[in-house]
């Protein structure tokens, strides 16, 4: 019973979630994503530092552990990003610009790549914190997945954005992220059936993951705002503005989950 309820919860953290932001996204006209490039990047950055990095450290695991794992992530990142990626576009079919048939295929850019891989970490991670409240208590269990499916959701649409801007069609963003998705009941899984080494590993895995955020948030994201704002596309004001705003959202949601 208590393994059915830990996949469950999973699949409702993951899919659910992802399904409502991409219903979100996908309703966002063309012409609004780059304006909310800016909204994406407060939400990565805000929840690898106020969410996943403190989390990490409060575990008790060894700090200087934890920052070498976060530091080998980001130069782990880059190098992924040297060695996968050649060209990156922050244009897609349908934006307004003339593209070729096959345009988002062929200049899918490193942020989506690396949005998905860190993504996947994180929705693992969640797995195991998921089946480590449903073992301590079911009640737990279920806020815990509740709380999670409302921290999700708003960096599920800030990982749309991330997909729509590096090139991504959005059928190919809601398929891909679906898939990373399901990192999600393996790890409740593992969870299940390994907690104590499952848990571990639990803070190294958050450093990965938010070293992904935040090299996709600075060194893909925070370029395009420059360059946005050198063309004119969009002010310097309603960037800081929309950035501020993702990081209220995430900093609201993650005080929520703490009180539980």
């Amino acid at each position: 019973m208590t393994l059915a309820l830990i996949v469950a919860a999973t699949l409702l953290t993951g899919l659910a979630s992802i399904l409502a932001a991409a219903w979100i996204s996908m309703r966002l006209l063309a012409g609004a994503i780059q304006r909310l490039v800016s909204l994406s990047a407060g939400l990565l950055l805000a929840t690898a530092t106020l969410h996943m990095i403190p989390e990490a450290i409060e575990s008790g695991a060894d700090l200087h552990r934890l920052t070498a794992t976060l530091l080998a992530g980001l130069i782990g990142f880059f190098a992924l990003e040297k060695l996968a990626v050649l060209r990156h576009s922050h244009h897609y079919e349908g934006d307004g610009h003339a593209h070729h048939h096959g345009h988002d295929r062929d200049e899918a850019g490193p942020g989506g790549t690396l949005i998905l891989v860190g993504d996947t970490i994180h929705n693992f991670t969640d797995g195991v914190l998921i089946a480590a409240a449903f073992l301590a208590d079911p009640r737990l269990g279920i806020v815990t997945t509740i709380a999670i499916a409302a921290h999700e959701l708003p960096q599920e649409i800030g990982d749309f954005i991330v997909l729509l801007n590096a090139g991504y069609t959005r059928q190919r963003a809601l398929f891909f992220n679906a898939l990373s998705s399901l990192s999600g009941v393996l790890g409740g899984l593992i969870g299940y059936f390994a907690l104590d080494s499952a848990q571990g590993a639990v803070p190294y895995v958050l450093m990965l993951a938010s070293a992904s955020f935040v090299y996709i948030a600075l060194a893909d994201l925070v370029p395009d705002l420059h360059r946005q704002t050198r063309q004119r596309l969009n002010g310097w004001a309603s960037q800081f503005a929309l950035m501020l705003t993702g990081v209220a959202v995430i900093a609201v949601l993650t005080g929520m989950l703490h009180q539980h």
